[in-house]
């Protein structure tokens, strides 16, 4: 609905940030937006708010709008105008930007940035430390609080009691996994990363049999890796969360973290589709299910639909959240089996940051995942 206007927008040649803090006015004067599209851009602008480390610094582009589709991409820079052949990160077609519930929100508040006319902009152009000022996410933070002596952060949401209070867990050690449990685990690398023309289901149709499986150490041997564990690739909520990370990938990228999606089973058609529409980076598979066994420490964090799902307010405001981003879904696989994520430094540094999935379709929060890189960061 908002694509119509993303020629206009783009012509501008305004950041994400300075369009998100024009005032409604101004955008219907300035991109003849009407009042609902108005509404709906603002709100669901804050769902591409990120917490950017202070020391990371994103190269400055200037982009027209005279590309499509994979075309090449003008960069403006400081000889003219310049064509280079940049592939475009793979984005689901029709995909929208989740909008979030009330709840989620309250956690992920933007921080308010006042609206600046044009008369204004002159006070502003000498100090241009202020435009490139990071979004800052403001909301509680779930995991133990970083310090100098933490070998990582440690992070599990609550799960609230069900049928009044008559089922009530049991409860989490917080406890990182020991590094040495991680790194005898055998996966098996399923498709790479995504670029331009890359298709590993091409000649064969199928990947079965899968590759000779590999020590998980690799993954991580030479550079930082955020490791994603999927409950299941069909699964709206699994398909978002991968999805919403997966769009962070420049940051990352930026910041020299790789990132890798873990599935507890190899379906060859739910990989098909799963990869590269909602994730465009690494896929493993891990056959034994040691990572999800790590996370649930020593046990198999396998939890039923009717108590974990149908019965727990939480999991089902989760479902909502993923199923506004229209994705589709499916229930094939096994799902019963809660997932996490893990970060992790290169080689031997151990666990920066680990995820536990209390409630079907917890996410691990951005604004601790860029905590934790931001760490690793500092560290090198």
């Amino acid at each position: 609905m908002l694509m119509r206007y993303a020629d206009t927008l783009e012509a501008s040649g305004k950041t994400l940030s300075e369009l998100l803090s024009t005032s409604p006015t101004q955008l219907t004067i300035d991109y003849k937006m009407r009042r609902g599209h108005v509404a709906r851009f603002l709100e669901m602008g804050g769902a591409c708010a990120v917490k950017l480390p202070n020391n990371l610094t994103l190269p400055a582009r200037k982009f027209t709008a005279v590309h499509r589709g994979n075309a090449g991409i003008r960069v403006d820079n400081d000889n003219g105008f310049d064509n280079v052949d940049e592939p475009l990160l793979p984005v689901a077609a029709g995909d929208q930007k989740p909008r979030f519930t009330n709840d989620v929100k309250s956690k992920f508040e933007v921080s308010p940035q006042p609206s600046m006319q044009k008369n204004e902009l002159n006070s502003f152009s000498s100090n241009h430390e202020v435009l490139k000022s990071p979004v800052v996410l403001k909301g509680p933070f779930s995991g133990q609080a970083p310090s100098s002596n933490s070998r990582g952060i440690f992070s599990a949401p609550e799960v609230p009691p069900r049928l009044c209070g008559i089922l009530r867990d049991k409860g989490v050690k917080e406890e990182m996994t020991p590094l040495s449990v991680l790194e005898k685990i055998m996966v098996q690398k399923v498709t790479p990363v995504y670029t331009k023309g890359a298709n590993p289901f091409k000649n064969k149709g199928s990947l079965n049999p899968l590759p000779a499986p590999v020590k998980a150490s690799e993954l991580w041997a030479e550079k930082p890796t955020i490791i994603l564990c999927l409950r299941r690739p069909g699964c709206v909520m699994c398909r978002a969360e991968a999805h919403q990370l997966y769009t962070r990938k420049p940051i990352f990228d930026a910041m020299g973290i790789q990132l890798v999606v873990l599935l507890n089973e190899y379906v060859d058609s739910e990989v098909k589709a799963f990869w590269p529409r909602y994730w465009g980076g690494v896929v493993v598979a891990d056959s034994n299910r040691d990572f999800f066994k790590a996370l649930g420490q020593g046990k198999m964090p396998r939890e039923n639909y009717l108590t974990g799902f149908f019965l727990n307010p939480t999991a089902l405001s989760n479902f909502k959240r993923a199923t506004a981003t229209n994705f589709d879904w499916n229930v094939r696989g096994e799902g019963n089996i809660k997932g996490g994520m893990y970060i992790l430094r290169a080689g031997s540094g151990g666990i920066a940051y680990q995820f536990v999935e209390r409630n079907f379709g917890d996410w691990a929060p951005l604004d601790e995942v860029m905590e934790a890189c931001e760490i690793i960061m500092q560290k090198k």
